[in-house]
């Protein structure tokens, strides 16, 4: 009886250190994918535009990040080896970890061939642009049956065809199409925004850059690309605004306007 009473408590005892065993199996995978996907956990990307690519991987790595160099464009009054662009782009929601990919300003020109950019839509012109290096400038609507399809594709007032060589940072304007009834869009709020990355939300919002004002903190091309939007006109209302229309942003290093 006695034989029995033990072989039955070892039998009891082996069950749960098996079940004890499989827990701790199951609580370790768990761990070790919750650590390895990071699940749950997400960062916004930093403002890493006008940065040095140093000081780039300096603010990525602080908030989780890295960092990869992946183009390169040429603007003469921006500083050398600086960001001119990122992706994903700040205030994006991405896992820890992840890359983003920087387009810097070179040391020196180069010119790169005019895209074909007729009979695309404004967000591939968009793409397509930043692509080459070259800059999407003022939006202009005519009556046409598809909505922000490109009609023709300017440089300095004038029609540019596809091949031609310019030198990256070039400006390019559009002549985009405009359906009666696809001709509205919304102003965004672009409080806190730096002046590229607020000129970007407009563009990509249909509208243009009316004018830009920049106080007196603003002392350099350098100021400029760090000064954030402290006020807009109009102002971001929620209601709907004819695409094409444009805003006027007043800037400031800091966001609050100088009294000096």
């Amino acid at each position: 009886m006695a034989a029995k009473k033990s072989s039955m408590n070892w039998i009891v005892k082996n069950l749960l250190l098996g079940a004890l065993f499989v827990i701790v199996l199951i609580a370790a995978i768990s761990i070790f994918l919750s650590v390895r996907t990071r699940h749950g956990r997400e960062v916004t990307v930093p403002d890493l535009t006008s940065q040095t690519v140093s000081d780039a991987s300096s603010a990525a790595g602080a908030a989780g990040l890295r960092i990869q160099v992946t183009d390169s464009v040429y603007m003469k009054r921006m500083a050398r080896g600086a960001v001119v662009s990122q992706l994903p782009k700040a205030g994006a929601k991405v896992k820890p970890g992840r890359k983003i990919s920087l387009t810097i300003n070179s040391l020196v020109p180069k010119k790169v061939s005019m895209p074909n950019l007729v009979h695309v839509s404004l967000r591939q012109a968009k793409a397509e642009l930043t692509a080459k290096g070259l800059v999407l400038g003022r939006l202009t609507y005519v009556s046409d049956i598809a909505t922000n399809n490109v009609l023709q594709q300017q440089y300095r007032g004038r029609n540019i065809e596809p091949g031609r060589q310019l030198y990256t940072g070039s400006v390019i304007d559009l002549v985009l199409g405009l359906n009666g009834a696809d001709a509205m869009t919304y102003v965004p709020n672009l409080h806190g925004f730096k002046y590229l990355r607020a000129v970007d939300a407009l563009h990509e919002n249909s509208l243009n850059v009316s004018g830009l004002f920049f106080d007196k903190s603003v002392r350099t091309y350098n100021d400029s690309l760090n000064a954030v939007v402290y006020s807009q006109r109009p102002a971001a209302t929620g209601y709907p605004t004819v695409m094409g229309t444009g805003v006027t942003l007043y800037l400031s290093v800091d966001g609050n306007p100088s009294a000096d």
